[in-house]
Parts: C-alpha cells; structure tokens; sequence
C-alpha cells in the first residue's frame, strides 16, 4: 500500500476561514487516520491578494488547533521548497508549462487586453464574469511565436482542451463526473508576470511532491476535469479527490465574513475554545458511525473515515456550537477555567472581592455558560443591583406576589440585620429557622429575598449564596430598596 500523503495549501491571504480550517482538519485527519504525511504548503502566487502578516497567522492557527504539519517551509522533509514564490524560482512551473507546450496540451496567447475584452462572456456560480477564450493563438506558426518572444510581446500559457469528446474524473464522494470538453475553457496556466496559476501550480505541486489525497472544498468540482486533463497530459498518476460539502448559514446562504464568526480568529475572539472549534468543524459534514459529537483530536484521528462525509450542504449552526462549548467548559478542570475565566470575572465583579470569592463565583457560573463573555450577564447584578419591574415578584410555582413578598422581606430585615456569620450555611440555617416557624416552604421565603438582592429572574446562585457574596451592608442596602419598591 502507498503511504498516504495530504496537504494543506493555504494562500496567505488573511484570516483563516472555517471552510480552510475544515480542510486542513480534513487532510490532517485522514493522513494520521491511515499513518501517513500531513504537509503545509504555502500557496502564494496570487501576489495581489496577499495580506502581510497571513503566513503568520496560518503557523499560529494550525498550532493553536493542533494540526501540527510532518513537512512544511520549517520542516523539510525533501520535497522543498515548501513556499510557491519560492519553487518559482526554481523554473519548475514554466519548465512543465514548456512540456505540455511541446506535447500540443498548452500553447502561448499573445492577445491583449482589447482584443480579450471583445471575447464572449459567461457568468460563473459565483457571479462572476468569466472570458471564454476562441483558441485565437492556438493558430499561430512557430515563426509567429518565435518572433513575438524575441520581440518581448507579453502572453500567457494557456492550456489546450479539445473542443470534442469528454473528460472523467472520480471523486471518492460524489463517484465518476463525466463532462463536456466543449464545456471547459483554456485556462491560463503561466500568467503574464511569470507566476503559474492556482490551478497550474496546484497540479505541479501535488504530483512533484507525491500527495495521495485532495482534500477540498466542492467549489473546484468544476475545474477538476482540467486537472485530470493536466494529469494524463504528463502521464501522472492522478490523486485521490475528496470534495468536501459547502458550508451554509442558518439562512443556507454561503457562510461569509458577514456572518461575524466565518473565521477561526473571529470565533476566539467571541470566548469560543479552540478545542470546541475543532470538534465542531470536524461535524461540518462528516459524522462518525455511534452518532458521538464531543471528540478530542485524538479520538477524531482513530475515527475519521472519508467515506462518512456527507455531500449535502453543511450548516454553521451557531447555536450548536454554543452549546458544545459549553459541555467542553463543564469538563474543565476548575483550575483552568478559574485562569481563562479571570479577564471576564475582573470585568464583571467588584475591585474588593478577594480570590476567594472570585473562585467561588467561577464555580457557580461554570455549568451555567456557554461562552466566557457569558459571564458578564449571569453576574453583573454582584457589581450593581439593575432597575427590574417588582413584577417580578411574583412567581406561581413559589406561590409568592408583591404583597407576599414585602411581608417576608418584612420579617427577615431585622433576622439579617441581627445576624454577624455572613457565611452562606449560617445564612441558611437562620432563614431555616424562621421557614420552620412560619410553616412556610423555602421558595416562598428565598424567592423575595434573592429577588431583592439580584433584580434578575435568573441568577447562578442562591439566596443566601447571594447574600455571602454581597456582604452584609450590600445585602440590607438592596433588602430595604425591595421594601420600598414593594411599598409604593
């Protein structure tokens, strides 16, 4: 069997988007599956969309992810370079570009910007304009040729496609694609500045440093059949394609940079865990036989099998990934995520709460969020009692109103006013006892009072867990608002 070899080719050319995280998850999931390679290698022909700064955000995305690369430019493993502007020049692309030229599968197009724009016209998916090339140059003797390169005309390499018959390719999703070579354009391989296409570069690419597998979004299902032509054109072996299912929004529209969480970087910045991203994008149209969803990259290396990938449109359900963060929060050892949770807490809780008390409220929100800047709302109350409606008051379960609950705010005002043990059990124990007395059950009591000091429906703790961490001059301040809101 032949060693499996993927390879994540990113451009640099900004933020790591999550359909290239998928990707790369993707190719480094099925060449550790099977005990192969997992290259980085770094596309940058495409000199007008390169962003100062990608590259470096590609090393620190796959680090922070964990997909850690076998080969790449720091780690060469004798397919080098490892960088497109660097292989360039090594004259390998317009070395294979002159092969094909001799073979009649490329030729030299000498026409200019005028003379293309009279050409017809054709509107890709995506919108686009696209020229369709009329093989214009594909005519020209080898004197007219000679003549314009000693003259220094400018041109490109175009690749010759015939206008009859058909091309096949097999795709391990979507099985044997047959189509029209009518259908498919003469794509510029060498462009006018020297630089190979994407498309030409890829095929050079993956065939001179042996990858096994494609692993790519279905957005070049349709300029697969060009490859597949380069391929028999050489007389290489064509690799294994894997094309990967587009991933939609909620609205099943393209997931863009509009959407505010397309990227990897946009998704920590909102207190998402790189753990949970990964876990996440590795369910983006692959799933594994039990129907499990919370994997460590480990777990996903002994799972992944391609062949579970789905080919219908995978949606970006922010919700959903909320909710598996959370679950990874809940497995958190409480130390760490007393760490993570610090910038969030020292935003959120008073300047005067000791270590302590900030341990102990990490402990209450931990099962209750789903993202660190979660936090903010479950304990905003502990920094300001908020204006809230004395609506609020009342509770059916509880069986409590507003004029219930000034009578129990009432009677416990001087029990709290007395008391000199703030501890949360002491609390307890004291409004224990006055519950007894009355016959009263606890809600009916802890209801009005957590009411009071929190001014919210929902909290992380409970009445006299809120009364510990307010202390006793805050917990009788917001006791005595309550009556007087309840008193009007």
């Amino acid at each position: 069997m032949e060693k499996i070899r993927t390879r994540y080719a990113p451009s640099p050319t900004g933020r790591m988007h999550v359909g290239n995280l998928r990707s790369a998850l993707y190719e480094f999931l099925v060449a550790k599956h099977a005990g192969g390679t997992f290259m980085l290698r770094i596309e940058d022909t495409d000199q007008e969309r390169y962003v100062e700064g990608a590259v470096d955000i590609i090393y620190r995305t796959m680090k922070e992810t964990g997909l850690i690369h076998d080969e790449g430019p720091d780690k060469d493993g004798g397919y080098g370079p490892y960088v497109q502007s660097e292989r360039m020049k090594t004259g390998i692309y317009m070395k294979y570009a002159k092969e094909l030229i001799e073979k009649g599968e490329a030729y030299y197009c000498f026409c200019d910007k005028e003379r293309l724009a009279s050409l017809k016209t054709e509107v890709d998916e995506d919108g686009k304009s696209i020229t369709i090339y009329d093989k214009h140059c594909l005519g020209l003797s080898k004197e007219e040729i000679e003549a314009n390169l000693a003259a220094g005309k400018p041109f490109v390499i175009r690749q010759n496609i015939p206008n009859e018959g058909t091309t096949t390719f097999h795709d391990e999703l979507y099985g044997d694609i047959t189509v029209e070579n009518a259908e498919l354009d003469d794509m510029i391989l060498i462009k006018s500045d020297g630089y190979p296409t994407y498309n030409f570069a890829n095929v050079v690419d993956d065939h001179t440093m042996n990858i096994t597998h494609v692993v790519r979004g279905n957005e070049y299902l349709s300029s697969s059949p060009k490859y597949v032509r380069l391929y028999d054109a050489f007389g290489w072996k064509v690799p294994v394609y894997i094309h990967l299912p587009l991933i939609t929004d909620e609205n099943h529209k393209k997931l863009s940079k509009r959407s505010g969480h397309s990227s990897f970087e946009d998704l920590v910045e909102q207190g998402f865990l790189k753990e949970a991203i990964v876990n996440y994008v590795a369910l983006l149209g692959w799933s594994p036989e039990d129907n499990e969803e919370i994997f460590t990259l480990d777990e996903l290396i002994k799972k992944f099998d391609y062949h579970r990938i789905n080919k219908s449109p995978a949606v970006f359900d922010i919700v959903k990934l909320r909710w598996m963060n959370g679950e990874y929060l809940k497995r958190m050892d409480d130390d760490k995520f007393y760490e993570m949770a610090k910038p969030y807490l020292d935003k959120s809780l008073p300047s005067d709460y000791d270590e302590a008390k900030r341990r102990k409220v990490a402990g209450m929100v931990k099962t209750r969020i789903e993202v660190f800047p979660d936090i903010d709302s479950h304990i905003d109350f502990l920094r300001e009692l908020p204006e809230y409606d004395i609506e609020m008051y009342t509770h059916k379960k509880m069986k409590t109103d507003a004029g219930s609950s000034l009578s129990v705010l009432k009677d416990v005002l001087p029990i709290l006013e007395e008391a000199t043990d703030y501890s949360n059990d002491a609390l307890y124990a004291k409004l224990l006892e006055y519950v007894t007395e009355k016959g009263y059950k606890n809600g009916y009591v802890m209801w009005p009072i957590r009411t009071a000091l929190s001014g919210k429906q929902m909290t992380p703790a409970g009445a006299t867990e809120i009364l510990e961490l307010l202390g006793k001059e805050e917990s009788l301040k917001r006791i005595k608002k309550g009556i007087e809101k309840l008193s009007v």
